[in-house]
């Protein structure tokens, strides 16, 4: 008995998704977690390297949708699965700290431990064949992304200190 498979492979250059559960040591995850940690008064600052790093950050469910919809094409085909805007490192800062009510610039600090040696300045995608060829376009913007982030991380840190931890996080 001989069999054939058809093998089918799309490339999907998807820019830095943002998925429910990311790794504290991830710049993003790590900033949502620690502005409610400082809003409840358990921790004083938040340490990061370049504030002026511009990147194209979008929320990663939409992502795999993207992806899905790459894999119902007949033919397979390259896409960037991106959001098309780039902003930087301190926006983010400043949006998460907004949504808990506090000054960024009195618990932020800039520590050179953070920084890249080769770290390129500035990521962003180009997600027009993706929006013409598959009529997929990042619905979520960036004030929503950094609200579910930080929302989600001050419903776990509340769970946590009122005894209600489902789930564990941790730094690997």
């Amino acid at each position: 008995m001989q069999r054939s498979a058809e093998l089918r492979a799309v490339v999907d250059r998807a820019f830095l998704s943002v998925p429910d559960g990311m790794p504290l040591t991830w710049i993003l995850r790590r900033r949502g977690r620690i502005e409610a940690r400082i809003k409840a008064g358990m921790q004083d600052k938040l340490y990061l390297g370049d504030l002026d790093a511009e990147r194209d950050w979008g929320h990663a469910p939409e992502y795999v949708e993207a992806m899905w919809m790459m894999l119902q094409r007949d033919e397979p085909e390259d896409f960037m699965i991106a959001t098309g805007e780039s902003h930087t490192v301190q926006e983010f800062v400043e949006l998460a700290f907004d949504r808990v009510g506090l000054d960024w610039r009195r618990h932020v600090e800039v520590d050179p431990r953070y920084f890249r040696p080769a770290e390129v300045a500035s990521f962003c995608g180009d997600p027009s064949k993706a929006e013409e060829q598959l009529g997929w376009k990042a619905r979520t913007s960036s004030e929503a992304l950094v609200a579910l982030m930080v929302d989600g991380d001050t419903r776990l840190l509340e769970d946590e200190r009122a005894g209600r931890l489902v789930r564990v996080d941790r730094d690997r």
